[in-house]
């Protein structure tokens, strides 16, 4: 390399005592993490204040915030609400989360992120696929009983591993780990036959969405708040490609 390119480097010579000791007294109010790093704290009087908004309080406000918060999301133009530490106190007290979301575990679509909410906003229960079982059932019924929450959104995903796991075992008649075989038979049942290849997977990963909806949907107690016109059950799909959440009717 020619040397008269090389980028002058700076000589940094030792900060006079005062400086020293101005630069100690700023390190004390950092955390030690791990290796080395450090996290600086910020004070209490410089913390953001909460600043309360209100809450969704039907199914269709919790929708809109939900589509603003995706429409946040997949422009770039993330809030990250409700993670102040006026929040994070305030949530010591209690919690009132305006929806549940039953997604998949897959780590690409995270139901917090992908609709820009905070602490004590959503109530999510993941399971690969959506599957439910009799945890999720009363976990799903938890927060619409115990908790008043007006809507439960069932998020399936673009390329769910679960579907196509289940698309597969079923070409091929091949037993999975128990486990897994355990999902990929609840799914079974939502295979659309009817296609080929990815159009397949695509169709399935549809069908699962409104058979799980539908099953929910039929649960007595929730069924009852959905009589009442104080529950929403919806069925929603969440696009890797365009990282949007659409309607699955």
């Amino acid at each position: 390399m020619n040397s008269e390119n090389t980028p002058h480097r700076a000589v940094h010579h030792a900060p006079p005592a005062t400086a020293r000791r101005a630069l100690l007294r700023g390190l004390a109010g950092a955390v030690s993490l791990g290796g080395g790093l450090a996290l600086a704290t910020t004070p209490a009087s410089a913390a953001t204040p909460h600043t309360t908004t209100p809450r969704p309080g039907t199914a269709e406000e919790a929708l809109r915030e939900l589509a603003a918060g995706n429409r946040r999301w997949r422009t770039y133009c993330e809030r990250h609400p409700d993670e102040t530490p006026a929040v994070r106190q305030s949530l010591t007290a209690g919690q009132q989360p305006f929806a549940v979301v039953l997604g998949c575990i897959d780590s690409r679509v995270p139901p917090e992120l992908v609709f820009d909410q905070g602490l004590g906003d959503l109530m999510t229960v993941r399971t690969a696929g959506e599957v439910l079982d009799e945890a999720v059932l009363g976990s799903v019924a938890y927060g619409v009983l115990e908790l008043g929450i007006p809507l439960v959104m069932v998020l399936g995903h673009q390329s769910c591993g679960a579907v196509k796991a289940a698309v597969q075992a079923d070409l091929t008649g091949e037993k999975m780990p128990a486990h897994i075989q355990y999902l990929a038979d609840r799914i079974s049942p939502s295979i659309d036959r009817t296609k080929e290849g990815d159009a397949r997977v695509d169709s399935t990963v549809d069908a699962n969405i409104r058979a799980v909806r539908s099953t929910l949907a039929a649960e007595p107690d929730l069924a009852a708040r959905i009589a009442a016109g104080e529950l929403a059950v919806v069925g929603a799909r969440y696009e890797l490609t365009t990282q949007v959440v659409h309607n699955i009717a």
